[in-house]
């Protein structure tokens, strides 16, 4: 009912505060609407059109962010989108973004509601239209959205113009790759949206990349929290592929986006969610940054600083990172999403920096003690990651392995006395380490000292599984040479046919630690001793 006296009221039937009133009535009703009546379609279609016929005439404010509010809500449906994405609508709804402007300030206070809502509008339209994609190319709206966040800077009441505007700005680089790269490349993109994720935390720079802090400052507002997220996920699009550093000025301004990204994981938003789903994108943003960037993430801390210090150095961050990286994994889902990303950087970060790689070791990897539990029982992170070295998904435990050998300095045998080599098992396989050795990566020559318990309960720890276990009485004790001769050969049977029916295959090492098939290994064995024989 409401569908057809809203198209009633756009035919014009009722002017401008009949149509506010009767779309009003509308936007109500299908404020939380997301699935609509495929039967009214074309309805919806012919209500589209006649909204933006009505914007394109200079109307009432009121009646403008009525009608926007409307085209939001039958915006969320991709099928009544045809009638909406042609260059000339678009540009319509640009026009009331005031994206088109070309003043240098944003002055008057009660266009705000139309500019928000025009914003939400493209949003919706971008994000559920192809055909908006490619148009949003052709009319800059990029380069447009760049200017209007430069007139945000210094305004005051835009925070909902700058959340919408970096909204607009993420989806574009999401959905288009010559966006994302017209952002970087031509548009100043890192330089506009670094300045714009700097002003949602109203950050004082004591030292070229050192912000204040403020360990009694209060929580950031929900809008203030929003906007610094958008940046963020804007900056993660824009930054993908920005592993190297080509230039001088490259490198100030990924260490400059560190310093913003170290206060941003030392604030806290509204809500423990608000915090969290703040720290995980700046997470995220963190991992396209140049590794060799990243040193700003700790600095030396001073006498007057009460924080958490490592050798002279702030560590406060980089216990945030650890703090996040736990509280992901007692979660217990959704691990690929949510840990994988945490756990990347800061295996990244402790391969390039030494100080970082000794502070989380000290945290990760204390020095053993008590070794009478298997490596994944208990309850502390070191207990929590190798249990993930078994987990079901490949990326994951790939991650994790590879996490705490560079914690080890890719030294198997240290890998091994943390986790057991049953844990190790599939890291070692596929770095080619079976045979022990250490990875290529070069590590500083401090050696690793190990407790008195350690060193008493060593001879009788179970290489295996990684810990003491009680003495188990040998079967074979009691048998005669041909019962144990007997259960040998049944043995072997068992193995040749699981392997002729191909259900396993039996696989040997080489000596360069590889897995290769276990015929092949015992060929070069053979040609081995061949040759070895033919020399004596």
């Amino acid at each position: 009912m409401e569908l057809e006296t809203s198209l009633e009221a756009v035919r014009g039937r009722g002017g401008a505060e009949g149509i506010e009133r009767v779309l009003g009535r509308y936007n109500e009703k299908n404020r939380a609407t997301f699935k609509f009546d495929p039967a009214d379609e074309e309805k919806r279609k012919k209500l589209c059109e006649g909204i933006l016929n009505i914007l394109e005439k200079d109307t009432q404010t009121s009646c403008q962010v009525a009608c926007l509010e409307a085209l939001r809500i039958l915006s969320r449906d991709k099928k009544v989108l045809v009638p909406v994405t042609t260059k000339e609508n678009m540009q319509i709804l640009m026009r009331l973004a005031k994206l088109d402007m070309t003043e240098d300030t944003l002055e008057d206070v009660s266009n705000f509601p139309v500019i928000v809502e025009a914003l939400k509008c493209l949003c919706n339209i971008v994000f559920n239209s192809a055909i908006a994609q490619k148009l949003s190319l052709e009319l800059n709206l990029a380069a447009m959205l760049c200017n209007l966040l430069k007139k945000c800077k210094d305004q005051q009441f835009v925070d909902d113009i700058k959340c919408f505007d970096l909204r607009l700005l993420f989806l574009l680089s999401l959905l288009h790759t010559d966006i994302r790269s017209q952002l970087h490349h031509e548009l100043q993109g890192l330089q506009v949206l670094t300045q714009a994720l700097e002003s949602s935390f109203s950050i004082k720079w004591t030292e070229k990349y050192k912000a204040a802090e403020e360990h009694d400052g209060s929580p950031l507002s929900l809008q203030e929290t929003d906007c610094a997220i958008e940046a963020l996920k804007a900056l993660f699009n824009v930054t993908l592929d920005s592993w190297n550093v080509h230039s001088e000025n490259e490198s100030h301004q990924f260490r400059y986006m560190a310093a913003i990204l170290r206060h941003c994981l030392l604030t806290v938003g509204p809500t423990e969610d608000k915090t969290e789903e703040l720290h995980s994108n700046a997470i995220n943003l963190l991992s396209n940054i140049p590794v060799s960037c990243l040193d700003v993430l700790i600095s030396p801390s001073t006498q007057e600083e009460t924080v958490l210090k490592y050798n002279g150095m702030n560590m406060d961050a980089i216990q945030v990172l650890l703090d996040f990286m736990e509280k992901r994994i007692d979660k217990g889902s959704s691990y690929r999403e949510g840990l994988t990303p945490v756990l990347s950087l800061l295996t990244e970060c402790c391969r390039a920096h030494r100080n970082i790689r000794k502070f989380i070791k000290a945290q990760v990897l204390p020095p053993l003690r008590d070794v009478s539990n298997r490596p994944e029982v208990g309850t502390t992170v070191r207990n929590k990651l190798v249990r993930l070295m078994t987990h079901v998904d490949l990326g994951v435990k790939q991650i994790a392995a590879e996490f705490l050998f560079v914690l080890c300095k890719e030294r198997v045998d240290n890998l091994l006395k943390y986790t057991g080599y049953g844990n190790a098992a599939g890291l070692l396989a596929a770095r080619g380490l079976l045979a022990g050795g250490r990875g290529d990566l070069w590590y500083s020559d401090d050696e690793d000292t190990d407790t008195e318990e350690y060193k008493s309960a060593k001879p009788n720890i179970n290489l295996i599984t990684g810990h003491v276990e009680e003495p188990m009485p040998n079967p074979m004790d009691e048998m005669t040479e041909e019962q144990k001769e007997y259960e040998a050969m049944k043995l072997v049977n068992m193995f040749d046919k699981l392997s002729r029916e191909e259900v396993i295959k039996p696989m040997g090492v080489r000596p360069d630690g590889t897995m290769t098939p276990l015929e092949e290994t015992i060929c070069q064995y053979q040609a081995n001793d061949q040759d070895s024989s033919d020399s004596d």
